[in-house]
């Protein structure tokens, strides 16, 4: 095996710091690689390999020699074998649909911008149909702690060969779970991002209102590091999405102040007689109470009944037009199990899809008051753990069984995240999801971090193990930070014109002492004047700093009655930022309360 097994971008970050070659290591691990692998469809060859540097020379060249501006330099990747790569075949796991791109798909295009080289494509659940692993001509792929057991579809080679230490990460995709499942089965990170944060262009589709590009890794630095690398709005693509101007910094359905703390988790879990996996969600629950959040047990029915639309209703006729014509010629080239489940297009009609759009904004909205109180989900990412021979007995109940907390969640719009939760007493891995709403995924992987820090568990099915965790940087929200004296500070009347537009509390601070504090005559409700003066002739005045939106500035500023308006306010460090100042007729009968050194003082002597 070659020496570099259950490296993670970080090792291979060293190695390359301390004289390291792409040629030498990427070399070395394709050498050491088993081509009759099942997790693999295809794999670079020797002429592929010396195409690759090349072209990661070339990419170097562009960044001035500067292997510090490629964060993924030399790092290698494998893709699902639905995602076009420049040099490697497409199949989607279905050899006679198989076609060579000529160019990459966006995401392949932004990581090998960044210096990674990817080295294969991976097995899957043909057209990416299936959560089992299992539904592929190239063979079923083996759990990676145990082979009789599934290793999760539909991206079950990507963590196959991430879980074994063969590559640091690995691209999937998810539509139903197909990104969460395998990381759960597989103990691995699997990133499950926000719906049109990562392009889908190049990819086969399988469902594209719902398909996302997903990521497989070790570590949630890791799959952070990758999604960073891969996040961006491609005009190519029409379901890709711009990040909000603006966040919510605070307010309901999933979107709170601060660190995520609050979590919902299933009233009554559904274990399928599972016993071992009910086992493993008791111990990791009672591990998470300890974890400073508070979880609230929940019903679950409306996610339930969403995740059932998904297979049960007429997004099955989305996989029948993303193959249609595939299938009108070459239906007998078709795995029969996919062939069957997208042939139950022909059960639904125009109307039954307005029918299930519309149950499907009810259930929307049915969540989003459910949630209004919480600020993500706790969930199994898999409730079962099936045998592949099972599966053969019965491939589409077990495989919706292990859709049932994955399904709903790219139905709803979010975001979410799975990660290793233990492992149950046959040996086998336990995984959880972290499930929040769209966007929201750094703060994810902030929780994730917290988690694993407190309870880790090895890398993958190798030997090694888990380094800290840190975090990386949220999603960049532009903010206004504005210093607020009288009527709008915490509990006061007008405080409500700042939480109402997502604003955060930063601090209570003081102005400079360059500032008299007076009360203004004829204001409802009660409102002060802040007057800057010369040196000498002031105080120092209490004010809290707050943050909101950019995109809220505007509205907030509209509220301003005169004579008071925003201006500029120097603090007592010497910072100025946007705070409440009064235009000079405004103080005409106005009473000089400096002397109570703050607002609220003055207001409740």
């Amino acid at each position: 095996m070659p020496s570099t097994l259950g490296w993670t971008i970080k090792d291979w970050q060293s190695a390359y710091r301390e004289g390291a070659t792409p040629a030498a290591l990427l070399g070395e691990l394709l050498t050491g690689l088993d081509g009759k692998d099942v997790a693999w469809i295809s794999l670079l060859d020797g002429d592929g390999l010396a195409n690759a540097l090349a072209e990661l020379e070339q990419t170097l060249e562009a960044a001035g020699g500067d292997k510090a501006a490629l964060p993924l330099y030399g790092v290698p990747f494998a893709a699902k074998d639905n995602i076009d790569a420049k040099g490697l075949e497409t199949t989607a796991a279905c050899p006679a649909f198989a076609y060579t791109p000529e160019q990459d798909a966006t995401t392949i295009a932004r990581l090998k911008a960044a210096g990674a080289v990817v080295i294969g494509k991976t097995n899957l659940d043909q057209f990416a149909t299936g959560l089992v692993g299992t539904r592929s001509p190239y063979g079923a792929v083996p759990n990676s702690f145990k082979p009789e057991v599934v290793s999760g579809g539909s991206s079950s080679g990507s963590a196959s060969v991430v879980a074994r230490g063969l590559v640091p990460f690995a691209l999937g995709t998810d539509t139903a779970g197909s990104g969460r499942v395998p990381a759960g089965l597989n103990n691995l990170v699997g990133l499950k991002p926000t719906k049109g944060q990562f392009s889908i262009r190049g990819v086969v589709p399988a469902c594209r209102s719902l398909d996302c590009v997903s990521i497989f890794a070790l570590t949630v630095n890791d799959a952070g590091l990758v999604s960073g690398v891969m996040t961006g709005f491609d005009a190519g693509d029409a379901f890709s999405r711009k990040a909000p101007y603006a966040l919510p910094l605070d307010g309901p359905a999933l979107r709170r102040p601060g660190p995520i703390r609050r979590l919902a988790i299933p009233e009554h879990p559904q274990w399928f007689g599972d016993q071992q996996s009910e086992a493993a969600w008791n111990t990791a629950i009672s591990l998470w109470r300890g974890l400073d959040v508070e979880l609230v047990p929940m019903d679950f029915s409306p996610m339930l009944e969403l995740a059932a639309l998904l297979y049960e209703g007429p997004w099955v006729a989305e996989r029948h037009a993303a193959v249609e014509a595939f299938m009108t010629s070459h239906a007998d080239d078709m795995n029969p199990v996919v062939k069957g489940i997208i042939s139950n297009a022909n059960k639904f009609s125009a109307t039954d899809t307005f029918k299930a759009q519309y149950r499907k904004e009810e259930l929307q909205r049915q969540i989003d008051e459910l949630l209004a109180d919480v600020d993500a989900l706790l969930v199994p990412t898999a409730p079962t753990a099936p045998t592949i021979e099972a599966v053969n007995a019965d491939p589409v109940t077990l495989n919706s069984q292990l859709g049932t907390y994955t399904n709903f969640v790219n139905l709803a719009d979010m975001s979410a995240l799975a990660i290793p939760a233990g492992f149950r007493d046959d040996g086998l891995p336990f995984g959880v999801t972290l499930i929040s709403g769209a966007w929201k995924d750094t703060e994810l992987q902030h929780l994730a971090c917290q988690w694993l820090n407190a309870h880790p568990t090895p890398l993958g099915a190798t030997d090694k193990v888990r380094p800290e965790e840190t975090p990386g940087a949220a999603i960049s929200t532009p903010t206004v930070r504005v210093a607020v004296v009288g009527a709008h500070l915490s509990g006061m009347p007008l405080n409500t014109q700042l939480t109402e537009r997502f604003s955060v509390l930063l601090e209570q601070t003081t102005t400079s002492a360059n500032y008299r504090l007076y009360a203004l005559p004829n204001t409802t409700p009660p409102k002060p004047g802040l007057k800057r003066v010369a040196a000498g002739e002031g105080e120092q005045i209490i004010v809290e700093v707050w943050e909101m939106p950019a995109s809220a500035f505007g509205s907030f500023v509209d509220l301003i009655p005169a004579p008071l308006g925003i201006g500029n306010v120097e603090l007592a460090d010497g910072r100025w930022v946007n705070g409440f100042i009064c235009e000079g007729y405004g103080f005409d009968g106005a009473r000089d309360v400096t002397e109570f050194g703050g607002w609220r003082a003055f207001i409740n002597s």
